[in-house]
């Protein structure tokens, strides 16, 4: 088994490589996103004409050249193409402290220091502005126009190092505002988990053991339904029935905590999130009721039409130890194979959902960094989703190692 997921783990990150990179080259390459965004408002601000703009292109005349220069160099298309995605990766030196520098001329670069960039035979050195005896090492120096000079710092900082960068649309790094959100997503995944399993397995039993019968059709019409309405859907329709205002009032309009929740103890909290919580988790988990609890009463289904079932029955043992030990063991295996690859749906958040209860999730940061192309937030996401996947994946096949005992992973 250690063997097995040493290469499982081995061959996740070629996979996870591949789908970043799709991910990364497809956003790279579509027209639009906020370089295209800041060029057309200082355009409309300057009197010219908006309009899409190629971010493959190489000037705009609308604009200065060391204007266009410069916002290439802050959003990262001074770089080939072929080399932001190692640099976004981490595995290759990103330029940072940038300063554009004339010769023998001081040059400020924050904090009250200074440097001086001067000719040193047929190169360049930089010296310190307040004691030019000073040899300062750590900068690169780079011919950018005529009579002028860029020096910079060259660091490994990206996705290997945990550095997502900072969002364009909220300024703020990704990665705070994805730990602000990811609790509240996190909590909607757990519980989500825990209640369509423990209560669709106990009812995929059920509707085995009492196949045929009236149960088995109203339960089977009842989860289908729930399967064929949209979780956002019936999420609206449940906030007019149940919610404030014209609707019953039983439950909140919205949001997934009270106003004054950090002054509350702490089972006032706990009580105060689950009051919260009813209507997202049916909406969120309303979808994969029908799906688990047929997968467990076909399983167990299958399972009892084996000949060691009837066996078991010939011996004399009884129908409740057949059933919930020896049919349910083997029943469980795909229901159980499955619950890897639902932990990143869960965890991932919905978008519909989350914007229906106006609760602020990492899947509505995610759809809206699509829609305004912010790149940061979106290749983080991509990170988290793909890391996901494959964890997922590998702890479904572990999980069905350990309730199958017929499987060896070799």
């Amino acid at each position: 088994m250690a063997v097995y997921i040493l290469r499982r783990l081995l061959l996740a990150i070629p996979t996870f490589i591949g789908c970043t990179l799709v991910v990364f080259m497809i956003v790279q390459l579509a027209p639009g996103g906020p370089l295209e965004d800041e060029i057309r408002a200082l355009k409309m601000g300057s009197g010219g004409e908006g309009g899409a703009i190629s971010q493959q292109a190489g000037s705009v005349t609308a604009l200065p050249k060391e204007a266009m220069d410069n916002l290439k160099e802050y959003y990262g298309f001074d770089e080939p193409l072929l080399l932001r995605y190692p640099i976004w990766l981490g595995i290759y030196p990103r330029k940072v402290d940038r300063f554009t520098v004339e010769v023998d001329v001081p040059r400020n670069i924050g904090d009250g220091k200074s440097v001086i960039v001067r000719k040193n035979g047929a190169s360049f050195i930089i010296v310190d502005g307040d004691n030019p005896s000073i040899q300062l090492d750590g900068w690169k120096i780079r011919e950018k126009e005529e009579h002028k000079l860029q020096i910079y710092k060259e660091v490994f900082s990206g996705v290997f190092t945990l550095n997502f960068g900072k969002s364009h649309k909220y300024n703020e790094p990704v990665l705070s505002l994805i730990q602000s959100r990811l609790p509240v997503s996190i909590q909607f995944g757990i519980i989500s988990i825990i209640l369509t399993y423990t209560f669709c397995v106990y009812l995929g039993i059920q509707k085995a053991i009492r196949h045929g019968s009236p149960f088995d059709f109203v339960s089977s019409a009842i989860v289908f339904v729930g399967y064929s309405i949209p979780g956002w859907a019936l999420g609206a329709v449940m906030l007019v029935v149940l919610g404030g205002g014209t609707g019953i009032g039983l439950f909140p309009l919205g949001g997934f905590q009270s106003q004054d929740y950090e002054q509350l103890t702490l089972l006032s909290k706990i009580g105060d999130r689950a009051y919260y919580f009813v209507l997202p988790t049916i909406a969120f988990c309303i979808g994969s009721f029908a799906t688990i609890t047929m997968l467990m009463k076909n399983s167990l289904l299958d399972n009892l039409s084996q000949d060691y079932i009837r066996t078991a029955f010939a011996k004399g043992l009884k129908e409740k130890r057949v059933i919930w030990v020896h049919a349910m063991r083997n029943s469980v295996i795909p229901v159980a194979a499955n619950f890897g690859h639902i932990i990143g749906i869960f965890l991932a958040g919905s978008y519909v959902i989350e914007r229906v209860f106006n609760i602020q999730g990492i899947g509505k940061l995610s759809f809206e960094a699509v829609l305004s192309r912010d790149y940061t937030i979106l290749f983080t996401f991509t990170v988290i989703t793909t890391s996901l996947s494959l964890i997922g994946s590998l702890i479904s096949d572990v999980i069905l190692a350990t309730v199958d005992p017929r499987i060896r992973f070799k």
